[in-house]
C-alpha cells in the first residue's frame, strides 16, 4: 500500500468527522439575532412616556429625555473579580483571611449613611468571563454559551449600548484600565488609558496605571462619565488564590483608593463600584458556581439617594439591571435591545410629589416596560424564536399595567387638589409588582429562548459521526485487503462526496436559495458515507457468498462469525460502558476516577489473560521469530517472563496511584481539596518549602531526561555523527539548564526589590525564547534527517555486507528483499567485533538500526514533552515523569504480551489489539485529569499564554495556541506515540539461543527488530492504517457518547454547568488528537522514505 494512501485515508476520515461536528455545533451552539436599532431621544413611544406633557419629558434641563436625570456625571470603578464576600464587612471576625474585612471603606458609608450607600450582590450570568460580563452590563442582554469563546479576541459591540448612549448624547467618556474596552468600543472614548490586561501574573501595571491618572481626572471638569476597570484583583486570583496575603494587599490597595475617590466627588455625582464576576476558591473563573456568579455592587451618593434602610442581607440584583437604572438616573435612552429592570430603590419621589412615593418608581419601570416590549416586537419579528403562547401572555401583561398606569397618572394630573388616598397608594403598589412581574417574566423567557437548538442539525450531525465511527472500525478490520479495495472505499467515496457537493451548488444556482458552507459540507459528507458503504457491504456481500460456497457446513461460518465477535467483547465493552456512563452527571464530574480504575483493569486484565491462555505456563516460549527453540538453558523461563510482566505492572499501577496527587477539584465536589502541586512556587511562604519543591522538579526533570538518552544508549542510537545524535547529546541537557534557570526566576518571591524584579522580567522573555528556539531547531533537525543509525567498518575482510544479485542493488525490489539480510550480516559483525575474533578479515557493525523508527519519534515526543513542561507550572514536572514511566511500563507490557501471545502467527505483529488502543486512549483521558485539567472553564490554566511572553500579545493566535497546548497536553503527547503501540513490540524482541542446526534449518539468525517493519513494506502500511483508524474510532465513540449526551440532556438542569462544557472539550480534545495523530503519520512516512533512501546508498556503497 502507497504511504500516500495510508495518510490520505486518514486525513478524510477526520474531515467527515469534523463535518459532523461542525454540523452538531451549528444545531447546538446557537448565537441569538443581535438587532442593530438604536434607542433616540426623539422616539414617540416615549414622548409621552411620564404622563404626556412637556414637563414630564424635560423636567430639570435640556440634557435629560425619557426621564429627568438624577446626576450629571458618573463614576464606574470596575474591580475586576470582586466577590461578594470580599466586600463584605464583618465586625466579629476577629481572625479575617486575606479577602475578608479589607474594604472597610464599603461598611462603614453603608452603616453610617444608608441613604447615600448601599452593597448589593450583584449577580452574573454565565459563562463569568470578562468580556461577556462587560458585554452584558452595557446593553442589558444575555450572553449566549458559546459567546465564552469570543473571550480570545474580542471584537466590537454591534449592538445598542451605554457607552455609544453616552456618546450620542453628547457626554464625554473617559476610559482608564482594561484595554479590553478598547476592543468592545473602539474610538468611543474622549480620553482613555488602556492596558494590556491578558497576562494574569501582572498583578501591579493595569492598577498602578489607573492610580496615575484617576485622582486627576476626578477632579477635573472635562469629564461626564469615566470608567475605571481595576484587574489586580482578578490576576491575584489567577495567580495565587483568594487565600494568599497578595490579595489582601491587593483589597488594601482597593480600599485606599475607594476612600480617596470618594472624598473628591461632587454633589451631581454617582458613584458605582462593581466585580464584573467572582472567583473559586482557587481564583478562577468562567463557570457558573455560586462564587463565580455572586459579585459585588456598591452605590455611593454625595446626596440621598435612597429612602429605605437597607435590608439584614443585601438585595440581589442581576448585572443587567444595572443598565436601564443608569440610563434613567443620567437621562439618557436605556439602549434599544436591553431587558434588565430597573432598580426601583433607585427612584425616589421628586419633593413637588412627596404624596406618592411610589411615582417615580412606577414611572421609571413604565419607561422600562415600554423600551422591553419594543424590543420584544422588533425581534420576535426578525428571529421568529420566542415561544409565540408567551409573548401573547406577556402582551396582555403588558397592556393590562400600561392601562393602569395611564389611568394613575391621568388621576394625578385631573386636578392639582387630587390627594391621593389609601386606595391610590395600593394601586400603585399593585402597578409595581405588576410591572416587575412582566420585566422578571420577559427575562426569564429570552433566558430560555437563547438556550435554544436545531433538532435537524443536531441529529444529523450525530447521524455522521455515528457513520464515520463505523467508517474507521470497518477500515480498520478489512485493512489487509484496503489496497485491492482502495477504489471502492476511497476513490470513489471521495467522487461520490464531490458529485453531492458540486450537486447542491447547482441546485442554489437553480433555485437562488443561498446555503451555508457548512451545510454543503456536511452534504458532501453524506455522499462520501453513502458511496463508501455502498460498496463495502456490495463488496463484503460478494465475499461472503464465495466463503459460503466453500465452507461445507453453514454452523461453521456462523460459529467463526460469533467467535470474530467475541473477541470485541472486552477490549471495546470497556470503552462503551464509559461511553454510556457519559450520559450520568455524577460520572462526568468524577471521570478521573473512573477512568484510573478502568486503565488498571484493563492493563491487568491483559497481564492475567496471558496465565489463561497458557502463555506463562510452558517451559519454554516459543515466538515467531525463532520457530523451534529446544528446552536449553538458554531459553526463556516462565519464572523470568512472569516476574518481568509483574514488575511492570506494579510500577504501572504506582504510577497511575502516585498520578492521582495531581487532580483538580470541581466546584461540584465539596469535600474535594485541589492538589497543591497546581499551585507555582512563587506562591509558597516557606523558603524552605519552597525550595524543597524546586529541588524535586528539577530532578524530575533530570532524570526524565536521563531515562530517555538511558534508552538512546542502550538501543545503540547516540553512537552516530548525525546532526539529531548531536542535538539529543547536547541540545537536551541545555535545554533541561534553562528550564531550570527559568523556574528558578519563576520561583521568585512577589515580594522582591525593584532591580531584581527587572532582572527576572527579563530573564523570564530570554530564557523560554531560548527553548522555544531550540525545540523549533530540533524539530527542524529530526525532519530533515531522522537516521540515527551508526555504521563501523573495520576493513578487514573481503566479505561484503550485501551478496550479489544479478540485478542492479539500488533497484527497490532488490533492496526490499536484502534488507533483513542486511542487518543479519551487520549483527554477526557485530559479534565478531565485540568477541575479538580476528579470523575474519573485515567486519561491519551497525548500532541503532534495530530501532531506528522508534528512536526518531522518541526524539520528537522528547522535544514535546519539554515544551509542554516549559508551558506548566515548575511542580508538574513530577507528574510528565510519572506519564513517562506509565506510558513506558505500559509498553513494556503490552510489548512483552504480544511476543508472548503471537507465537504461531507471523504476521500477528503487524496489528495492534483493540485492548491496547484503548488502554492509549485511556491513559491520554487520565493524564488530563492527572496534569490539573478539568472540562470545565474556571479550570483553563491562562498562564500558559505569558511563558516567555509577560508583556502579553499583539495577536490572539499565538496565546490561544499556548493555552490550547497546556490543556490537551496529553492528548498531544499520546497521539504522537501512538505509532510505538505498533514498533514496541519489535523493539522488545528478546535475544534467543538456538542449536546450530536450527539456524540452518530456520535461516534466521538474530532478531531484526524494526527491519521487519522495512522488510515487509505493504504490511507496514497497512498497519500504521489499521492503528490510525482504530485510535480514531475510540475517541470518535467518546465524542459520539458525549454529543449524544448533551442533546438528549440539552434541557436538563446541569447542562451548562456539565455536559456542555464537557462536550466541548471533548470535541476540542478530538481535533487536536487527530491533527497531532495526521502529523505524526506523516512524520512516520518520511522517517520511512529516510530510511528508504539509507539503505538504497549502503547498497551503493556496498556494490561498489
Amino acid at each position: 500500500m502507497p504511504r500516500m494512501l495510508t495518510v490520505l485515508s486518514l486525513c478524510w476520515t477526520c474531515l467527515l468527522f469534523y463535518a459532523g461536528l461542525g454540523l452538531f455545533l451549528s444545531g447546538f451552539l446557537l448565537v441569538r439575532v443581535e438587532l442593530r436599532s438604536r434607542s433616540s431621544c426623539r422616539d414617540a413611544a416615549f414622548s409621552a412616556a411620564g404622563g404626556g406633557d412637556e414637563e414630564s419629558r424635560f423636567s430639570q434641563d435640556l440634557h435629560s429625555c425619557w426621564m429627568s436625570r438624577r446626576f450629571s456625571r458618573v463614576v464606574v470603578l470596575v474591580i475586576d473579580a470582586l466577590r461578594f464576600d470580599f466586600a463584605k464587612y464583618n465586625p466579629e471576625n476577629k481572625n479575617p483571611g486575606p479577602y475578608e474585612n479589607k474594604l472597610e471603606v464599603i461598611y462603614q458609608n453603608v452603616l453610617s449613611k444608608p441613604e447615600h450607600a448601599r452593597l448589593f450582590q450583584f449577580r452574573a450570568d454565565p459563562p463569568t468571563t470578562t468580556m461577556q460580563r462587560i458585554k452584558g452590563m452595557t446593553t442589558g442582554t444575555l450572553p449566549t454559551f458559546i459567546d465564552v469563546g469570543s473571550n480570545f479576541a474580542s471584537s466590537a459591540i454591534q449592538e445598542d449600548n451605554l457607552i455609544q448612549q453616552f456618546v450620542q448624547n453628547k457626554k464625554k467618556v473617559i476610559f482608564m484600565g482594561d484595554d479590553t474596552w478598547e476592543g468592545l468600543f473602539p474610538n468611543s472614548f474622549f480620553k482613555s488609558f488602556p492596558f494590556p490586561s491578558f497576562n494574569v501574573k501582572d498583578l501591579h501595571t493595569v492598577d498602578d496605571g489607573i492610580l496615575q491618572h484617576i485622582y486627576t481626572t476626578v477632579e477635573g471638569s472635562e469629564w461626564d462619565v469615566l470608567i475605571a476597570h481595576f484587574l489586580g484583583v482578578d490576576h491575584c486570583g489567577h495567580r495565587y488564590g483568594p487565600h494568599h496575603p497578595a490579595m489582601a494587599e491587593k483589597l488594601s490597595q482597593m480600599d485606599k483608593m475607594l476612600r480617596s475617590v470618594i472624598g473628591q466627588l461632587q454633589n451631581d455625582t454617582l458613584l458605582v463600584v462593581l466585580g464584573d464576576h467572582g472567583m473559586t476558591d482557587m481564583g478562577d473563573h468562567g463557570g457558573d458556581s455560586e462564587g463565580e456568579v455572586n459579585a459585588a455592587l456598591f452605590i455611593y451618593s454625595p446626596l440621598p439617594l435612597f429612602e429605605t434602610k437597607p435590608a439584614e442581607d443585601p438585595e440581589v440584583v442581576s448585572q443587567i439591571d444595572l443598565v436601564p437604572t443608569l440610563a434613567l438616573l443620567l437621562g439618557i435612552p436605556i439602549p434599544y435591545s436591553n431587558i434588565g429592570m430597573v432598580m426601583v430603590d433607585m427612584f425616589t419621589s421628586e419633593p413637588k410629589l412627596d404624596n406618592n412615593q411610589y411615582f417615580q418608581q412606577a414611572k421609571a419601570l413604565h419607561i422600562n416596560a415600554i423600551q422591553v416590549n419594543r424590543f420584544l416586537e422588533s425581534y420576535s419579528y426578525a428571529a421568529k424564536d420566542l415561544p409565540m403562547k408567551k409573548l401573547k401572555y406577556l402582551k396582555e401583561l403588558f397592556s393590562t399595567a400600561m392601562v393602569e398606569y395611564n389611568d394613575l397618572v391621568t388621576n394625578l394630573h385631573i386636578s392639582e387638589k387630587f390627594v391621593p388616598d389609601q386606595d391610590h397608594h395600593i394601586r400603585f403598589q399593585k402597578l409595581l409588582i405588576m410591572l416587575q412581574r412582566y420585566l422578571r417574566e420577559t427575562k426569564e423567557m429570552c433566558q430560555e429562548s437563547w438556550a435554544r437548538f436545531n433538532p435537524a442539525h443536531m441529529l444529523c450531525g450525530i447521524v455522521l459521526l455515528a457513520a464515520t465511527c463505523a467508517h474507521c472500525f470497518l477500515v480498520s478490520e478489512t485493512a489487509s485487503t484496503f489496497e485491492s479495495l482502495y477504489k471502492r472505499l476511497l476513490l470513489y467515496p471521495v467522487i461520490w462526496s464531490l458529485i453531492a457537493g458540486l450537486t447542491v451548488n447547482i441546485w442554489m444556482l437553480i433555485s437562488g436559495i443561498m446555503v451555508e458552507p457548512l451545510i454543503i459540507c456536511c452534504w458532501m459528507a453524506i455522499g462520501s458515507h453513502v458511496g463508501f458503504h455502498w460498496n463495502f457491504w456490495r463488496s463484503k456481500r460478494n465475499n461472503d457468498h464465495v466463503a459460503n460456497k466453500l465452507t461445507k457446513s453453514p454452523n461453521a461460518a456462523t460459529q467463526q462469525k460469533w467467535k470474530s465477535w467475541l473477541k470485541f467483547f472486552v477490549p471495546l465493552g470497556i470503552p462503551l460502558l464509559r461511553c454510556v456512563a457519559m450520559f450520568s452527571n455524577s460520572f462526568v464530574v468524577t471521570e478521573g476516577q473512573v477512568v484510573s480504575f478502568l486503565l488498571k483493569s484493563i492493563v491487568t486484565f491483559t497481564v492475567l489473560k496471558l496465565k489463561w491462555d497458557g502463555k506463562l505456563t510452558s517451559y519454554s516460549l516459543n515466538t515467531t521469530f525463532v520457530p523451534e527453540l529446544q528446552k536449553n538453558p538458554g531459553s526463556i523461563s516462565y519464572k523470568r517472563e512472569s516476574f518481568y510482566l509483574i514488575g511492570f505492572l506494579v510500577v504501572f499501577l504506582l504510577c497511575v496511584l502516585f498520578s492521582n496527587n495531581f487532580y483538580n477539584c470541581r466546584e461540584e465536589l465539596a469535600n474535594c481539596e485541589p492538589s497543591s502541586f497546581l499551585k507555582p512556587l512563587s506562591t509558597l511562604n516557606n523558603s524552605q518549602e519552597r525550595n524543597f519543591h524546586y529541588i524535586l522538579s528539577i530532578s524530575s526533570l533530570a532524570v526524565l531526561v536521563y531515562l530517555i538518552r538511558k534508552w538512546f544508549l542502550h538501543y545503540g542510537n547516540l553512537n552516530s555523527s548525525h546532526l539529531v545524535v548531536f542535538f539529543v547529546r547536547l541540545g537536551f541537557p541545555f535545554i533541561v539548564f534553562c528550564l531550570f534557570c527559568y523556574w528558578a526566576v519563576s520561583a521568585v518571591p512577589e515580594e522582591t526589590s525593584m532591580k531584581l524584579r527587572d532582572l527576572t522580567k527579563k530573564i523570564a522573555v530570554v530564557v523560554p525564547a531560548i527553548v522555544f528556539g531550540l525545540i523549533i531547531t530540533g524539530f527542524l533537525i529530526v525532519l530533515w534527517n531522522p537516521i540515527t543509525v551508526f555504521i563501523k567498518d573495520s576493513g578487514q575482510s573481503d566479505e561484503t555486507c550485501v551478496p550479489s544479485y544479478k540485478g542492479s542493488p539500488g533497484m527497490e525490489v532488490d533492496s526490499l528483499h536484502v534488507i533483513p539480510l542486511i542487518y543479519r550480516k551487520m549483527q554477526q559483525s557485530m559479534k565478531i567485533h565485540f568477541s575479538g575474533n580476528q579470523a575474519e578479515a573485515r567486519t561491519v557493525a551497525a548500532y541503532g538500526l534495530g530501532t531506528v523508527y522508534s528512536a526518531a519519534l522518541l526524539t520528537v515526543l522528547a522535544l514535546l514533552t519539554l515544551l509542554l513542561i516549559m508551558l506548566h507550572n515548575e511542580r508538574m514536572s513530577l507528574a510528565f515523569l510519572l506519564l513517562f514511566l506509565e506510558g513506558f511500563s505500559f509498553l513494556e507490557i503490552h510489548g512483552t504480551a504480544r511476543n508472548l501471545s503471537l507465537q504461531s502467527d507471523n504476521t500477528g505483529y503487524f496489528s495492534v489489539p483493540w485492548y491496547a488502543v484503548t488502554a492509549w486512549a485511556f491513559l491520554a483521558t487520565q493524564f488530563f485529569y492527572a496534569t490539573g485539567h478539568q472540562p470545565t472553564f474556571p479550570a483553563i490554566q491562562w498562564n500558559a499564554a505569558f511563558v516567555g511572553f509577560i508583556d502579553g500579545h499583539s495577536t490572539n493566535i499565538l496565546p490561544a495556541l499556548l493555552v490550547g497546548m497546556n490543556t490537551f497536553a496529553s492528548h498531544i503527547l499520546f497521539a504522537v506515540g501512538c505509532p510505538l503501540l505498533l514498533l514496541w513490540p519489535f523493539v522488545r524482541e528478546v535475544k534467543r539461543s538456538t542449536n546450530k542446526s536450527t539456524k540452518k534449518e530456520s535461516g534466521d539468525e538474530d532478531q531484526v527488530m524494526e527491519m521487519r517493519l522495512r522488510g515487509n513494506p505493504q504490511m507496514f502500511s497497512v498497519a500504521m492504517l489499521q492503528l490510525g483508524m482504530r485510535y480514531l474510532f475510540v475517541y470518535g465513540v467518546q465524542l459520539l457518547a458525549s454529543v449524544c449526551a448533551a442533546a438528549v440532556l440539552r434541557r436538563h438542569l446541569m447542562v451548562w454547568k456539565i455536559f456542555a462544557p464537557k462536550f466541548l472539550f471533548e470535541a476540542l480534545g478530538f481535533v487536536v488528537t487527530s491533527i497531532y495523530l495526521l502529523i505524526t503519520f506523516c512524520f512516520m512516512m518520511r522517517v520511512d522514505v529516510a530510511v528508504n533512501k539509507w539503505f538504497k546508498e549502503l547498497l551503493l556503497k556496498q556494490s561498489r
